[in-house]
């Protein structure tokens, strides 16, 4: 195989990529949202019964779980935004080339918004793990003081 063919063979591979990480950051936004919406009721509700229970492998596990679901968003978004980001814009400078601005316009805008996608998603995902991680060891301690 030639690397002509080999190269067409790879553009047309990550071209199909396109339309599944852009459902995919659709999703991570909304599961973002979600979490955010969790964290909340975690917050308010779910901590401070926690913590009355008094199960210190209750509050390890459940904390643990969030927290990672939290840093998911906060690694897999960006990356998604990237690959996003990247996909159009080789398709969008080809057709620079040919003097077709239209298609160029559209990957550029495809392009950054999907940044701006996978940045909120990893920006809601971080804050999230920040404050889960404080909010669990809180309890935590609190349990752990009462255990003793």
């Amino acid at each position: 195989m030639s690397i002509d063919v080999l190269s067409h063979l790879t553009h047309e591979f990550v071209g199909l990529l396109l339309a599944p990480v852009l459902l995919l950051l659709i999703i991570a936004v909304a599961a973002a949202i979600w979490e955010a919406g969790i964290s909340l009721a975690e917050r308010w509700w779910a901590l401070p019964r926690i913590k009355r229970s008094g199960s210190i492998e209750a509050a390890a596990e459940l904390g643990r779980r969030r927290i990672e679901r939290a840093d998911l968003l906060a690694r897999v978004g960006p990356m998604l935004g990237l690959m996003g980001t990247l996909i159009p814009l080789g398709p969008g400078l080809a057709a620079l080339g040919r003097g077709e601005l239209e298609v160029l316009a559209e990957a550029v805008t495809v392009a950054f918004d999907t940044t701006v996608m996978g940045l909120l998603i990893g920006i809601i995902g971080f804050i999230l793990a920040r404050l889960r991680r404080r909010w669990y060891d809180q309890v935590l301690d609190a349990l752990e003081s009462a255990a003793q």
